[in-house]
Protein backbone atom coordinates (compact mmCIF):
# COMPACT_ATOMS: atom_id res chain seq x y z
CA UNK A 1 0.00 0.00 0.00
CA UNK A 2 1.65 3.12 -1.36
CA UNK A 3 -0.83 5.76 0.56
CA UNK A 4 0.59 7.54 3.02
CA UNK A 5 -0.57 8.00 6.95
CA UNK A 6 0.82 11.57 6.25
CA UNK A 7 -1.96 12.36 4.01
CA UNK A 8 -4.08 11.53 6.22
CA UNK A 9 -2.77 14.10 8.89
CA UNK A 10 -2.28 16.38 6.23
CA UNK A 11 -6.22 15.90 5.40
CA UNK A 12 -6.94 16.28 8.80
CA UNK A 13 -5.05 19.93 9.08
CA UNK A 14 -6.82 21.33 5.90
CA UNK A 15 -10.33 19.77 6.99
CA UNK A 16 -9.55 21.39 10.74
CA UNK A 17 -8.83 25.02 8.59
CA UNK A 18 -12.06 25.11 6.63
CA UNK A 19 -13.83 24.76 9.83
CA UNK A 20 -12.28 27.45 11.84
CA UNK A 21 -12.29 29.48 8.30
CA UNK A 22 -15.99 29.42 8.45
CA UNK A 23 -17.14 29.64 11.91
CA UNK A 24 -14.82 33.26 11.52
CA UNK A 25 -16.92 34.43 8.13
CA UNK A 26 -20.06 33.42 10.11
CA UNK A 27 -19.10 35.02 13.43
CA UNK A 28 -18.65 38.11 10.95
CA UNK A 29 -21.45 37.80 9.14
CA UNK A 30 -23.84 37.76 12.41
CA UNK A 31 -21.36 40.88 14.02
CA UNK A 32 -19.89 38.99 16.75
CA UNK A 33 -16.90 39.84 18.35
CA UNK A 34 -15.13 37.05 19.42
CA UNK A 35 -14.73 34.06 16.97
CA UNK A 36 -14.99 30.53 18.75
CA UNK A 37 -11.03 30.74 18.03
CA UNK A 38 -10.48 33.96 20.68
CA UNK A 39 -13.81 32.83 22.74
CA UNK A 40 -10.92 29.98 23.45
CA UNK A 41 -7.91 31.89 23.71
CA UNK A 42 -9.15 34.48 26.20
CA UNK A 43 -10.85 31.88 28.01
CA UNK A 44 -7.23 29.48 28.24
CA UNK A 45 -5.67 33.11 28.95
CA UNK A 46 -7.76 33.94 32.28
CA UNK A 47 -7.71 30.59 33.74
CA UNK A 48 -3.59 30.54 33.05
CA UNK A 49 -1.47 31.11 36.64
CA UNK A 50 -0.24 34.92 37.19
CA UNK A 51 3.15 33.99 37.47
CA UNK A 52 2.58 32.45 33.68
CA UNK A 53 1.01 35.90 32.16
CA UNK A 54 3.63 38.09 34.09
CA UNK A 55 6.04 35.88 32.55
CA UNK A 56 4.58 36.32 29.22
CA UNK A 57 4.04 40.30 29.60
CA UNK A 58 8.19 40.51 31.15
CA UNK A 59 9.32 38.55 27.75
CA UNK A 60 6.94 39.94 24.62
CA UNK A 61 5.48 43.26 26.07
CA UNK A 62 2.56 43.93 23.73
CA UNK A 63 3.25 40.80 21.47
CA UNK A 64 2.34 38.71 24.33
CA UNK A 65 -0.94 37.44 22.44
CA UNK A 66 0.67 37.26 19.07
CA UNK A 67 3.32 34.91 20.30
CA UNK A 68 0.40 33.11 22.04
CA UNK A 69 -1.65 33.16 18.89
CA UNK A 70 0.89 31.67 16.94
CA UNK A 71 1.18 29.08 19.54
CA UNK A 72 -2.42 28.25 19.68
CA UNK A 73 -3.04 27.56 15.85
CA UNK A 74 0.41 24.98 16.11
CA UNK A 75 -1.41 23.37 18.89
CA UNK A 76 -4.61 23.51 16.85
CA UNK A 77 -2.52 22.14 13.34
CA UNK A 78 -1.03 19.21 15.74
CA UNK A 79 -4.52 17.99 17.02
CA UNK A 80 -5.89 18.25 13.63
CA UNK A 81 -3.00 15.95 12.08
CA UNK A 82 -3.53 13.73 15.05
CA UNK A 83 -7.77 13.74 14.05
CA UNK A 84 -6.92 12.96 10.80
CA UNK A 85 -4.60 10.13 11.39
CA UNK A 86 -7.57 8.70 13.29
CA UNK A 87 -9.93 9.08 10.94
CA UNK A 88 -7.91 6.24 9.12
CA UNK A 89 -9.37 3.69 11.23
CA UNK A 90 -11.04 5.09 13.52
CA UNK A 91 -13.92 7.73 12.28
CA UNK A 92 -15.91 7.72 15.46
CA UNK A 93 -12.87 8.69 17.18
CA UNK A 94 -12.28 11.84 14.87
CA UNK A 95 -15.81 13.07 14.83
CA UNK A 96 -16.10 12.81 18.72
CA UNK A 97 -12.86 14.75 18.63
CA UNK A 98 -14.29 17.37 16.62
CA UNK A 99 -17.30 17.43 19.31
CA UNK A 100 -15.16 17.87 22.21
CA UNK A 101 -13.50 20.46 20.37
CA UNK A 102 -16.42 22.25 19.40
CA UNK A 103 -18.00 21.70 22.93
CA UNK A 104 -14.81 23.56 23.90
CA UNK A 105 -15.51 26.66 21.94
CA UNK A 106 -19.26 26.66 22.74
CA UNK A 107 -18.57 26.95 26.54
CA UNK A 108 -15.47 29.71 26.01
CA UNK A 109 -18.26 31.22 24.05
CA UNK A 110 -21.37 30.93 25.98
CA UNK A 111 -19.49 31.98 29.79
CA UNK A 112 -18.41 35.53 27.63
CA UNK A 113 -20.32 38.06 28.95
CA UNK A 114 -23.56 39.81 27.35
CA UNK A 115 -23.36 36.12 25.07
CA UNK A 116 -26.59 35.49 23.24
CA UNK A 117 -27.81 32.31 21.10
CA UNK A 118 -26.00 33.74 18.08
CA UNK A 119 -22.93 33.41 19.65
CA UNK A 120 -23.14 29.33 19.24
CA UNK A 121 -23.93 29.71 15.89
CA UNK A 122 -20.40 29.75 14.30
CA UNK A 123 -19.85 26.93 16.41
CA UNK A 124 -22.38 24.80 14.98
CA UNK A 125 -21.11 25.76 11.63
CA UNK A 126 -17.48 25.46 12.17
CA UNK A 127 -18.46 21.56 13.59
CA UNK A 128 -20.55 20.71 10.51
CA UNK A 129 -17.66 22.24 8.47
CA UNK A 130 -14.76 20.00 9.62
CA UNK A 131 -17.08 16.90 9.71
CA UNK A 132 -18.07 17.11 6.09
CA UNK A 133 -14.60 18.32 5.06
CA UNK A 134 -13.01 15.73 6.47
CA UNK A 135 -15.66 12.88 5.34
CA UNK A 136 -14.99 14.44 1.53
CA UNK A 137 -12.03 14.14 2.08
CA UNK A 138 -11.53 10.53 3.67
CA UNK A 139 -14.13 9.05 1.38
CA UNK A 140 -11.14 9.35 -1.56
CA UNK A 141 -8.10 8.38 0.86
CA UNK A 142 -10.05 5.64 1.13
CA UNK A 143 -10.99 4.67 -2.39
CA UNK A 144 -6.78 5.37 -2.97
CA UNK A 145 -5.78 2.99 -0.37
CA UNK A 146 -8.26 0.39 -1.79
CA UNK A 147 -7.32 0.21 -5.48
CA UNK A 148 -3.50 0.53 -3.98
CA UNK A 149 -3.95 -2.83 -2.25
CA UNK A 150 -5.93 -4.71 -4.46
CA UNK A 151 -4.16 -7.41 -6.82
CA UNK A 152 -5.71 -6.35 -10.09
CA UNK A 153 -4.13 -3.82 -12.75
CA UNK A 154 -6.03 -0.95 -12.82
CA UNK A 155 -5.55 2.64 -13.78
CA UNK A 156 -8.54 3.32 -11.03
CA UNK A 157 -5.12 4.39 -8.17
CA UNK A 158 -4.30 7.12 -10.42
CA UNK A 159 -8.13 8.07 -10.73
CA UNK A 160 -8.24 8.52 -7.24
CA UNK A 161 -5.27 9.92 -6.40
CA UNK A 162 -5.92 12.66 -8.99
CA UNK A 163 -9.59 13.49 -7.13
CA UNK A 164 -8.10 13.05 -3.82
CA UNK A 165 -5.66 15.58 -4.37
CA UNK A 166 -8.28 17.70 -6.25
CA UNK A 167 -10.52 17.76 -3.13
CA UNK A 168 -7.75 18.29 -1.24
CA UNK A 169 -6.86 21.54 -2.89
CA UNK A 170 -10.75 22.65 -3.23
CA UNK A 171 -10.56 22.35 0.59
CA UNK A 172 -7.60 24.04 1.21
CA UNK A 173 -8.83 26.79 -1.33
CA UNK A 174 -12.12 26.98 0.25
CA UNK A 175 -10.44 27.49 3.68
CA UNK A 176 -8.09 30.59 2.47
CA UNK A 177 -10.97 32.20 0.84
CA UNK A 178 -12.96 31.73 4.37
CA UNK A 179 -10.21 32.78 5.79
CA UNK A 180 -10.11 35.94 3.34
CA UNK A 181 -13.82 36.43 3.39
CA UNK A 182 -13.82 36.55 7.31
CA UNK A 183 -11.49 39.91 7.16
CA UNK A 184 -14.01 41.49 5.53
CA UNK A 185 -17.16 40.18 7.29
CA UNK A 186 -15.15 41.13 10.68
CA UNK A 187 -15.63 44.33 9.30
CA UNK A 188 -16.67 45.92 12.56
CA UNK A 189 -12.71 47.06 12.99
CA UNK A 190 -13.15 49.10 10.21
CA UNK A 191 -16.79 51.07 10.74
CA UNK A 192 -15.47 51.98 14.14
CA UNK A 193 -12.24 53.56 12.87
CA UNK A 194 -14.28 55.65 10.18
CA UNK A 195 -16.52 56.40 12.85
CA UNK A 196 -13.97 57.87 15.28
CA UNK A 197 -12.39 59.16 12.16
CA UNK A 198 -15.20 61.90 11.61
CA UNK A 199 -15.94 61.89 15.61
CA UNK A 200 -16.33 65.72 16.91
CA UNK A 201 -15.47 66.52 20.04
CA UNK A 202 -15.75 70.34 20.55
CA UNK A 203 -15.30 70.64 24.35
CA UNK A 204 -11.64 68.37 23.95
CA UNK A 205 -8.83 70.64 23.06
CA UNK A 206 -5.20 69.09 21.73
CA UNK A 207 -2.65 70.89 24.80
CA UNK A 208 0.63 72.12 23.51
CA UNK A 209 3.28 70.38 25.65
CA UNK A 210 3.96 73.62 28.44
CA UNK A 211 6.74 75.08 28.33
CA UNK A 212 9.70 73.79 29.94
CA UNK A 213 8.91 70.00 30.81
CA UNK A 214 11.85 68.60 28.80
CA UNK A 215 14.89 68.34 29.79
CA UNK A 216 16.68 68.71 26.47
CA UNK A 217 18.81 65.40 26.41
CA UNK A 218 18.92 62.98 23.42
CA UNK A 219 17.95 59.62 24.60
CA UNK A 220 15.60 60.50 27.48
CA UNK A 221 12.03 59.67 26.08
CA UNK A 222 9.74 62.57 25.23
CA UNK A 223 7.67 63.63 28.13
CA UNK A 224 4.37 63.62 26.17
CA UNK A 225 4.10 60.10 25.13
CA UNK A 226 2.39 59.83 21.12
CA UNK A 227 -0.65 57.60 21.26
CA UNK A 228 1.19 55.36 18.53
CA UNK A 229 3.58 54.30 21.06
CA UNK A 230 1.61 54.52 24.44
CA UNK A 231 2.19 51.49 26.31
CA UNK A 232 -0.61 48.48 25.65
CA UNK A 233 -1.39 46.06 28.25
CA UNK A 234 -4.52 43.97 27.80
CA UNK A 235 -6.31 40.53 27.82
CA UNK A 236 -8.32 41.26 24.92
CA UNK A 237 -7.32 39.21 21.54
CA UNK A 238 -10.02 41.25 19.93
CA UNK A 239 -10.31 44.73 20.80
CA UNK A 240 -13.55 45.60 21.10
CA UNK A 241 -15.43 47.55 18.57
CA UNK A 242 -18.01 49.82 19.96
CA UNK A 243 -19.98 52.21 18.23
CA UNK A 244 -20.73 55.52 20.81
CA UNK A 245 -24.25 55.08 19.62
CA UNK A 246 -24.40 51.21 20.96
CA UNK A 247 -21.81 52.34 24.16
CA UNK A 248 -23.61 52.63 27.84
CA UNK A 249 -22.57 52.75 31.23
CA UNK A 250 -24.10 51.22 33.96
CA UNK A 251 -23.40 51.84 37.49
CA UNK A 252 -25.91 50.02 40.25
CA UNK A 253 -25.19 48.09 43.21
CA UNK A 254 -24.71 50.18 46.42
CA UNK A 255 -26.05 53.34 45.27
CA UNK A 256 -29.22 55.31 45.88
CA UNK A 257 -30.36 55.76 42.22
CA UNK A 258 -29.14 53.79 39.28
CA UNK A 259 -27.88 55.29 36.29
CA UNK A 260 -27.51 54.50 32.94
CA UNK A 261 -25.45 56.97 30.46
CA UNK A 262 -25.30 57.06 26.95
CA UNK A 263 -22.55 58.25 24.82
CA UNK A 264 -24.45 61.93 24.19
CA UNK A 265 -24.92 62.04 27.87
CA UNK A 266 -21.31 61.62 28.95
CA UNK A 267 -19.98 64.14 26.75
CA UNK A 268 -22.55 66.69 26.73
CA UNK A 269 -21.31 66.86 30.59
CA UNK A 270 -18.30 69.22 31.92
CA UNK A 271 -15.35 68.23 30.08
CA UNK A 272 -12.01 67.96 32.65
CA UNK A 273 -8.19 67.50 30.36
CA UNK A 274 -5.28 66.94 32.52
CA UNK A 275 -2.08 65.57 31.75
CA UNK A 276 -1.43 62.16 33.26
CA UNK A 277 1.07 59.55 33.42
CA UNK A 278 -0.16 56.25 33.70
CA UNK A 279 2.06 53.33 34.45
CA UNK A 280 1.50 49.34 34.52
CA UNK A 281 2.24 47.40 37.61
CA UNK A 282 4.33 44.97 35.71
CA UNK A 283 6.79 47.20 34.54
CA UNK A 284 10.09 46.26 35.90
CA UNK A 285 12.32 48.71 37.63
CA UNK A 286 13.67 51.31 34.91
CA UNK A 287 10.94 49.71 32.30
CA UNK A 288 9.10 51.39 29.69
CA UNK A 289 5.33 50.45 30.64
CA UNK A 290 5.10 54.21 31.09
CA UNK A 291 3.43 56.71 29.12
CA UNK A 292 2.19 60.68 29.86
CA UNK A 293 -0.66 61.61 28.21
CA UNK A 294 -3.25 64.80 27.78
CA UNK A 295 -6.78 62.41 28.86
CA UNK A 296 -10.14 64.61 28.37
CA UNK A 297 -13.21 63.32 29.93
CA UNK A 298 -16.11 63.57 32.54
CA UNK A 299 -15.10 63.40 36.55
CA UNK A 300 -16.25 60.24 37.69
CA UNK A 301 -16.68 62.07 41.41
CA UNK A 302 -20.26 64.17 39.72
CA UNK A 303 -21.27 61.09 38.73
CA UNK A 304 -21.12 59.07 40.99
CA UNK A 305 -22.96 61.62 43.69
CA UNK A 306 -25.48 61.48 41.78
CA UNK A 307 -25.81 57.82 42.22
CA UNK A 308 -25.22 58.60 45.97
CA UNK A 309 -22.82 55.52 47.22
CA UNK A 310 -24.27 54.08 50.54
CA UNK A 311 -22.77 53.49 53.28
CA UNK A 312 -20.53 50.47 54.04
CA UNK A 313 -19.69 50.75 50.03
CA UNK A 314 -15.58 50.83 49.73
CA UNK A 315 -14.81 49.66 46.15
CA UNK A 316 -15.99 49.48 42.37
CA UNK A 317 -15.79 46.50 40.67
CA UNK A 318 -15.69 47.87 36.91
CA UNK A 319 -15.89 45.70 34.06
CA UNK A 320 -15.21 46.17 30.33
CA UNK A 321 -17.07 44.78 27.04
CA UNK A 322 -14.43 42.13 26.92
CA UNK A 323 -15.52 41.13 30.24
CA UNK A 324 -12.17 42.04 32.11
CA UNK A 325 -13.09 42.99 35.56
CA UNK A 326 -10.77 45.24 38.04
CA UNK A 327 -11.47 46.36 41.36
CA UNK A 328 -11.27 50.18 42.18
CA UNK A 329 -11.04 51.57 45.94
CA UNK A 330 -13.87 54.00 46.04
CA UNK A 331 -12.43 56.96 47.69
CA UNK A 332 -9.69 57.05 44.83
CA UNK A 333 -12.42 57.63 42.51
CA UNK A 334 -14.49 60.32 44.69
CA UNK A 335 -11.61 62.40 46.26
CA UNK A 336 -9.79 65.36 44.57
CA UNK A 337 -7.95 63.96 42.16
CA UNK A 338 -8.68 63.94 38.50
CA UNK A 339 -9.95 60.63 38.21
CA UNK A 340 -12.06 60.58 35.33
CA UNK A 341 -14.56 58.75 32.59
CA UNK A 342 -11.41 59.82 29.18
CA UNK A 343 -13.58 60.33 25.88
CA UNK A 344 -9.94 61.86 24.43
CA UNK A 345 -6.32 60.92 24.24
CA UNK A 346 -3.52 63.91 22.74
CA UNK A 347 -6.68 65.66 21.74
CA UNK A 348 -8.47 63.23 19.84
CA UNK A 349 -10.93 60.34 20.55
CA UNK A 350 -9.84 57.32 22.07
CA UNK A 351 -7.57 54.36 19.87
CA UNK A 352 -9.58 51.70 19.60
CA UNK A 353 -6.79 50.16 21.67
CA UNK A 354 -6.95 52.49 24.43
CA UNK A 355 -10.47 51.87 25.38
CA UNK A 356 -12.57 53.90 22.37
CA UNK A 357 -14.97 54.82 23.10
CA UNK A 358 -14.47 55.40 26.73
CA UNK A 359 -12.58 54.02 29.07
CA UNK A 360 -11.13 54.82 32.94
CA UNK A 361 -7.94 57.13 33.86
CA UNK A 362 -7.41 57.42 37.77
CA UNK A 363 -3.82 58.94 38.81
CA UNK A 364 -2.30 57.93 41.33
CA UNK A 365 -3.63 53.83 40.93
CA UNK A 366 -1.74 51.11 38.83
CA UNK A 367 -3.76 50.36 35.96
CA UNK A 368 -4.81 46.72 37.19
CA UNK A 369 -6.88 48.29 39.53
CA UNK A 370 -8.46 51.25 37.78
CA UNK A 371 -7.55 51.64 33.95
CA UNK A 372 -10.66 50.10 32.55
CA UNK A 373 -10.81 50.14 28.64
CA UNK A 374 -14.18 49.95 26.51
CA UNK A 375 -15.52 50.39 30.41
CA UNK A 376 -18.98 49.34 30.36
CA UNK A 377 -20.20 48.65 34.00
CA UNK A 378 -19.41 49.77 37.11
CA UNK A 379 -21.36 48.42 40.34
CA UNK A 380 -20.42 50.23 43.71
CA UNK A 381 -19.52 47.01 46.43
CA UNK A 382 -17.29 46.29 48.97
CA UNK A 383 -14.16 44.84 48.07
CA UNK A 384 -15.03 42.08 50.18
CA UNK A 385 -17.87 40.68 47.93
CA UNK A 386 -16.02 39.99 44.71
CA UNK A 387 -12.64 39.36 43.07
CA UNK A 388 -11.47 40.79 39.76
CA UNK A 389 -9.21 39.69 37.40
CA UNK A 390 -5.98 40.25 38.22
CA UNK A 391 -6.39 39.99 42.38
CA UNK A 392 -7.54 36.57 41.07
CA UNK A 393 -4.13 35.65 40.22
CA UNK A 394 -2.31 37.06 43.21
CA UNK A 395 -1.75 40.76 42.41
CA UNK A 396 -2.71 42.27 45.55
CA UNK A 397 -6.43 43.70 46.09
CA UNK A 398 -5.34 47.50 46.10
CA UNK A 399 -2.69 48.92 43.98
CA UNK A 400 -1.52 52.48 44.48
CA UNK A 401 1.39 53.37 42.30
CA UNK A 402 5.02 53.29 43.80
CA UNK A 403 7.59 55.86 43.14
CA UNK A 404 9.74 55.17 40.20
CA UNK A 405 12.91 56.89 38.52
CA UNK A 406 14.68 55.38 35.33
CA UNK A 407 17.83 56.36 33.86
CA UNK A 408 17.81 56.91 30.00
CA UNK A 409 21.34 58.77 28.92
CA UNK A 410 23.50 57.25 28.98
CA UNK A 411 22.11 53.45 27.85
CA UNK A 412 22.80 50.40 30.00
CA UNK A 413 26.14 48.90 28.62
CA UNK A 414 27.34 52.23 26.62
CA UNK A 415 30.00 54.27 25.77
CA UNK A 416 30.57 57.78 26.68
CA UNK A 417 33.58 60.60 26.62
CA UNK A 418 35.23 60.47 30.01
CA UNK A 419 35.04 63.68 31.93
CA UNK A 420 31.96 65.31 31.74
CA UNK A 421 29.31 62.91 31.08
CA UNK A 422 25.50 64.09 31.52
CA UNK A 423 23.09 61.80 33.05
CA UNK A 424 19.46 61.91 32.58
CA UNK A 425 15.57 60.46 32.61
CA UNK A 426 12.85 60.56 34.16
CA UNK A 427 10.53 59.71 37.70
CA UNK A 428 7.13 59.35 38.99
CA UNK A 429 4.54 58.92 41.62
CA UNK A 430 1.36 60.16 40.49
CA UNK A 431 -0.67 62.14 42.82
CA UNK A 432 2.26 62.76 45.19
CA UNK A 433 4.52 64.73 42.81
CA UNK A 434 8.50 64.38 42.59
CA UNK A 435 10.39 66.68 44.77
CA UNK A 436 14.15 65.74 43.78
CA UNK A 437 16.34 63.13 41.96
CA UNK A 438 19.43 61.82 42.93
CA UNK A 439 22.27 59.72 41.40
CA UNK A 440 25.14 57.69 42.79
CA UNK A 441 28.32 57.07 40.67
CA UNK A 442 30.12 54.00 41.77
CA UNK A 443 28.62 54.04 45.06
CA UNK A 444 30.07 57.60 45.47
CA UNK A 445 28.16 60.57 47.32
CA UNK A 446 24.24 61.00 46.40
CA UNK A 447 24.23 64.31 43.35
CA UNK A 448 21.00 65.90 43.01
CA UNK A 449 19.30 66.19 39.68
CA UNK A 450 17.81 69.21 37.89
CA UNK A 451 14.47 68.87 37.64
CA UNK A 452 12.17 70.06 34.95
CA UNK A 453 9.38 71.57 35.20
CA UNK A 454 5.83 69.61 35.27
CA UNK A 455 2.10 71.02 35.44
CA UNK A 456 0.52 68.64 38.25
CA UNK A 457 1.87 65.74 40.37
CA UNK A 458 0.19 63.36 37.74
CA UNK A 459 3.22 63.35 35.62
CA UNK A 460 6.23 61.98 35.60
CA UNK A 461 9.26 64.80 35.20
CA UNK A 462 12.56 64.89 33.30
CA UNK A 463 15.50 65.21 35.48
CA UNK A 464 19.18 65.75 34.34
CA UNK A 465 22.58 66.12 36.05
CA UNK A 466 26.18 66.41 34.40
CA UNK A 467 29.39 64.60 36.62
CA UNK A 468 32.71 64.36 35.51
CA UNK A 469 33.80 60.74 35.02
CA UNK A 470 37.34 58.92 34.89
CA UNK A 471 38.02 56.69 31.88
CA UNK A 472 37.15 53.19 32.78
CA UNK A 473 34.01 51.29 33.61
CA UNK A 474 31.00 52.39 36.22
CA UNK A 475 28.08 51.93 37.77
CA UNK A 476 25.69 54.45 38.09
CA UNK A 477 22.27 54.16 40.16
CA UNK A 478 18.92 56.77 40.67
CA UNK A 479 16.27 57.54 43.42
CA UNK A 480 13.72 59.93 44.11
CA UNK A 481 12.23 61.82 46.87
CA UNK A 482 8.68 62.68 46.23
CA UNK A 483 6.93 65.79 48.37
CA UNK A 484 5.63 63.83 50.94
CA UNK A 485 9.64 63.74 52.07
CA UNK A 486 9.46 59.75 51.30
CA UNK A 487 12.72 58.26 49.96
CA UNK A 488 12.16 56.07 46.71
CA UNK A 489 13.31 52.10 47.93
CA UNK A 490 16.13 50.61 47.47
CA UNK A 491 14.81 47.12 48.27
CA UNK A 492 14.41 44.78 44.86
CA UNK A 493 11.21 43.36 44.59
CA UNK A 494 9.16 41.86 42.15
CA UNK A 495 6.53 43.15 39.76
CA UNK A 496 3.76 41.02 41.53
CA UNK A 497 1.94 41.53 43.93
CA UNK A 498 1.30 44.92 44.04
CA UNK A 499 4.49 46.73 41.40
CA UNK A 500 8.53 46.97 41.48
CA UNK A 501 10.44 48.47 43.69
CA UNK A 502 14.63 49.46 43.51
CA UNK A 503 16.99 51.73 42.12
CA UNK A 504 17.33 51.59 38.23
CA UNK A 505 21.28 50.68 38.17
CA UNK A 506 23.06 50.60 34.90
CA UNK A 507 27.14 50.21 33.56
CA UNK A 508 28.37 52.19 31.30
CA UNK A 509 32.42 52.84 30.24
CA UNK A 510 34.11 55.88 29.93
CA UNK A 511 36.72 56.27 27.39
Amino acid sequence: MRTSRGWWAISGVVAGALGLAVSYVVAGLLHVRESPVVAVSEGVVKLTPGVVVEWAIDHFQHNDKLVFTIGMFVLLTVVFGLIGWQARRRWWLAVSAYVVLAAIGGYAVYVKPGGTGAEQVPVVVGLLGWVVAMAVLAEWLRRWELIEASDEPSDEPTHSRRWFFTALGVTAGVAAAGWGLGRITTSGRRRVEETRRLLRLDKVTDAPVPKGVEIGVDGVAPWQTPSSTFYLIDTAFTKPTIEPKDWTLRIHGMVDREITLTYDDLVSREITQDWITLNCVSNPVGGDLVGNAWWSGVRLAAILAEAGPQEGADAVLQTSDDGWTCGTPLAALTDDRNAMLAVAMNGEPLPVEHGFPVRTIVPGLYGYVSACKWVVDMEVTRYSDFTAYWTSKGWSEQGPVKMASRIDVPGDGGRVDAGAVVFAGAAWEQHTGIERVEISVDGGAWAEADLARVPNDDTWVQWRVEMDVEAGDHQVKVRAVDKSGQIQTGVQADVVPNGATGWHTIGFTAS
